[in-house]
């Protein structure tokens, strides 16, 4: 017998990812769910041909997004697998979850997987950071969430221990390299709420149920990156990232990686904290909510 999943898939314009994001699962995965944000493509066609069972619902962020599907889903099966649509899971990973998961102790409430990232072509295997990335990915149902943030978002448990699931979670955008550009400058406007939440306590944070591997993560940010000089820090990261970590053995894709998430990426986010403070010194808190929704579309 083998234990019942649900996946849950995030989508706006993923006709060019969803079918093997989707073709990945169906095998191996009883019910997958996807909650689409107003795409205007084939995604949508694509999905229910595929076998998915489609909601709508508006996007506000990505933590909000997929509580709202845990909450309104009518979920009932054993396990929630959380999945972006750019992703998809090897053989192994399936076999595991078709095998390993029945055979889960009781005090077991979450599985941790290896992700890696595809770039420019080349599987991204050095550095750090990102890629490989070890994320709780499968957990009991109503057992977890995703935690309030607006950017670098973890799944939470609410009691439990979690293990291990061997094989990859695969991240292969196929956008191209203007399309991963824009992505992240709206990742590090959003990233900037999150940097300024401890000043200006724009919501509710908790680090203490996160897998060890995501507290490792995000005990570093706080108490080390945060700490060091605003700018020169992305410089510091690239070079702990490329060197120490040995992000230079994957080459050329190696290289621009770790220029474009590790430093530019870094620095954006960073002179974008700076843009955000003297704005809001200079025009008060009030007035910034009001220019993060009308420039951004953001709703703080």
């Amino acid at each position: 017998m083998t234990a019942s999943v649900t996946a849950i898939v995030l989508t706006h314009n993923e006709q060019l990812h969803i079918e093997r994001c989707l073709g990945s699962l169906s095998p191996h995965i009883e019910r997958i769910v996807v909650i689409d944000s107003g795409s205007t493509d084939q995604t949508v066609e694509i999905a229910k041909r595929c076998g998915a069972e489609i909601y709508n619902n508006p996007f506000r962020n990505y933590a909000s997004q997929f509580n709202w599907a845990l909450k309104n889903c009518g979920i009932r099966t054993d396990w929630v697998l959380r999945i972006d649509a750019d992703e998809f899971i090897d053989a192994e990973l399936a076999e595991q979850i078709r095998t390993q998961l029945t055979a889960a102790s009781p005090q077991i409430n979450g599985f941790v997987v290896e992700r890696r990232v595809t770039f420019l072509g080349k599987t991204i295997r050095y550095g750090g950071g990102v890629s490989p990335q070890f994320v709780l990915k499968l957990w009991r149902t109503n057992k977890g969430e995703v935690e309030n943030r607006w950017m670098d978002e973890h799944t939470i448990l609410f009691d439990g221990d979690t293990a291990s699931l061997s094989g990859l979670l695969i991240d292969d955008n196929l956008k191209g390299f203007g399309f991963w550009v824009d992505k992240h400058n709206r990742y590090a406007t959003r990233e900037v709420i999150d940097a300024l939440n401890s000043e200006f306590k724009f919501f509710e944070e908790s680090d203490s149920a996160l897998s060890a591997h995501a507290l490792i993560k995000r005990v570093a940010k706080k108490n080390v990156y945060s700490r060091l000089p605003v700018i020169y820090r992305a410089v510091c990261y690239f070079c702990y990232r490329y060197f120490l970590r040995c992000g230079f053995l994957d080459g050329r894709a190696g290289l621009v990686f770790h220029l474009m998430q590790g430093l530019w990426y870094r620095l954006l986010v960073d002179i974008k904290i700076l843009e955000a403070s003297d704005f809001i010194k200079a025009n008060g808190l009030p007035a910034f909510k009001t220019m993060m929704e009308e420039r951004h579309g953001i709703k703080i």
